[in-house]
């Protein structure tokens, strides 16, 4: 079951031109999010900030905006799903599929992940500042660290500067403080990051943006990813050019940010 263009379609297959710009380029864009007690106006689903999000990067291409009224109209009628993907085509078309949470989530949350650092800016995704269809990059990454035994990747810079995950923003924790990598056009600004930050703020809790070189990735206590989705993800180990990095995942800054991710 989705919702296809104002229509609610019962079955798996989605029927596109074969000119279509979205099928050829890529050419949507998308966001995902996780609807908290089936409720799109749960303040953890956040459903404005996706909104936000999508209205926000169809501005900046100069696409036709959708039918705001009629994607929250199919969005609720497939609130039963934990996680929806709303996407939406140059043309203004919505297209919006529900599923599953990962079954081992709760797991990976207490215990960790191992990771793998993406050696290669091939690996890189296009237009990061946006969620585009165009991800390949990003699911090359995951699918080669799937292949060596990690469950997420990170994403690197030509000068090997950690940026984020293939799904998600970095954290880490050092000195007293939360840190994550600065946006500057090559990171995705995600909202959970961006509910993060501003509760750590209001919170009084330290917290900064800057460059994660390997000189600053050397001495991290905690290692963290972030996203609608999955909340927060600690890494238990991550397989880096620098050698193996391994991480306490029951570290006290850890079930602070917890915390905070669902407040």
């Amino acid at each position: 079951m989705f919702w296809y263009n104002g229509e609610l379609v019962d079955g798996e297959s989605l029927c596109l031109n074969i000119t279509d710009p979205g099928l050829i380029y890529g050419a949507t864009v998308f966001t995902t999010l996780r609807v908290y007690d089936q409720s799109l106006d749960h303040p953890l689903t956040h459903w404005q900030s996706h909104c936000d999000r999508l209205h926000r990067s169809i501005e900046v291409f100069g696409w036709q905006f959708p039918d705001w009224k009629r994607i929250r109209q199919g969005a609720a009628l497939l609130s039963d799903y934990p996680v929806l993907r709303i996407v939406i085509f140059a043309d203004g078309r919505e297209w919006i599929t529900g599923r599953t949470l990962a079954p081992d989530l709760e797991q990976r949350q207490q215990q960790g992940i191992r990771g793998w650092v993406a050696e290669d800016t091939l690996f890189q995704r296009s237009l990061a500042a946006h969620k585009t269809g165009n991800y390949l990059g990003a699911w090359l990454a995951l699918q080669k660290a799937q292949q060596l035994g990690a469950q997420e990747a990170i994403l690197i810079d030509s000068q090997g500067n950690w940026l984020e995950t293939s799904t998600g923003n970095l954290w880490g924790w050092k000195n007293g403080c939360w840190w994550t990598p600065a946006l500057r056009g090559e990171i995705l600004p995600g909202i959970g990051r961006s509910h993060l930050l501003a509760a750590l703020e209001s919170q009084d809790i330290a917290v900064a943006q800057n460059e994660w070189t390997p000189d600053f990735i050397e001495d991290l206590e905690v290692i963290a990813y972030s996203n609608c989705v999955v909340e927060m993800v600690p890494f238990a180990t991550i397989l880096s050019p620098q050698g193996k990095l391994t991480f306490k995942t029951s570290h006290a800054a850890l079930e602070q940010l917890r915390n905070i991710v669902l407040s």
